[in-house]
């Protein structure tokens, strides 16, 4: 009962119930805030503190920046959004508040347009090689199959379109990626697409800073051919899935396109089937045959691998992999 009083002291407070809807519609900035509500910075920021403090609110830095958002899996959460659920549709603060965030988001989208213009030609060069991304991704969903995703990952989400073609398919859904430049790219399109159920966070695909066994699908789609250990990328992917939780990865088959490393940081030039399968193995999943999709230069392979609901083959032939 005191958690629940907690949470009702700390949302009894006008412009701590303006932050809390406005962090119900987006992840943003103390600065953001402060632009929208016309306060002090020192003002915003306590109060941001005392919501945080209350489990009303989730903070989590990216860099040299903190973004906020409504909780989610405090014990306050179900409280921050019946509250919000409350206030009148036709409040005027509210709908000044709103307002003011759709001009933040629209600036937001300017400037992931200006950076993806910036550098779309070198991205559509090498789309053009492989296949369709329509087809691969139609290929992911299939892979995925049509058990329920309560809790989904994609780990180098990039401008986070992985998590446009997932999202109506997941509870929730969660992109990491280390480029602050992408992540805006991706808070944008996921803004423009709707899906507030989905966000993306700062984080190292080498060391992800999640809970073991907190997922039922993670996915990682072109991104070990950047990787300087990909197996620690699958490993890592690996330890997060829940029991019976599944990974999807596509990348590049083995090719010869040596431009690909020179000039766009490509450390690996695809992968082996086989080579792919070993690393999920050794991770304690059980691999599935990989599917291939041909494209004019480019083919793309699609691996499958689920974690075992419980220690047994997978788990064994993991023990193995690593005797070898």
């Amino acid at each position: 009962m005191e958690r629940l009083l907690t949470g009702l002291r700390a949302a009894a407070e006008p412009t701590r119930l303006r932050l809390l809807a406005l962090c119900a519609h987006s992840e943003l900035t103390v600065t953001e805030l402060t632009q929208i509500l016309s306060q002090s910075q020192p003002r915003v920021s306590r109060h941001l503190k005392l919501l945080c403090e209350a489990g009303l609110l989730d903070r989590f830095r990216e860099g040299t920046w903190a973004f906020y958002r409504l909780a989610e899996d405090s014990s306050c959460a179900y409280l921050a959004r019946t509250l919000i659920d409350l206030i009148p549709e036709d409040d005027p603060a509210l709908a000044r508040d709103l307002e003011r965030l759709q001009r933040i988001k629209e600036a937001r989208a300017r400037a992931a347009a200006e950076y993806f213009r910036a550098n779309a030609e070198s991205w559509d060069e090498i789309r053009a090689m492989y296949v369709a991304d329509a087809d691969l991704e139609q290929a992911m969903l299939d892979a995925a199959g049509d058990r329920r995703i309560d809790d989904f990952l994609d780990i180098g989400t990039g401008t986070g379109r992985i998590l446009e073609v997932f999202g109506p398919r997941v509870r929730r859904g969660l992109g990491v990626d280390l480029s602050h430049e992408m992540l805006r790219v991706a808070r944008a399109n996921l803004e423009k697409a709707g899906l507030r159920h989905c966000q993306v966070r700062q984080g190292d695909m080498y060391n992800l800073s999640l809970d073991s066994a907190n997922f039922d699908l993670a996915v990682i789609h072109h991104v070990l051919h950047f990787a300087e250990d990909p197996r620690q990328v699958i490993a890592e992917a690996g330890r997060v899935l829940r029991p019976g939780g599944q990974l999807v990865i596509a990348d590049f088959a083995p090719h010869a396109q040596e431009f690909l490393r020179d000039e766009h940081q490509h450390r690996w030039l695809g992968f082996d089937e086989a080579e792919v399968s070993r690393w999920c193995l050794a991770a304690g999943l059980e691999p599935g045959p990989a599917r291939r999709l041909d494209g004019s230069h480019l083919n793309v392979l699609l691996w499958r691998a689920r974690r075992p609901n419980r220690s047994g083959r997978g788990a064994a032939a993991a023990r193995s992999i690593q005797e070898t």
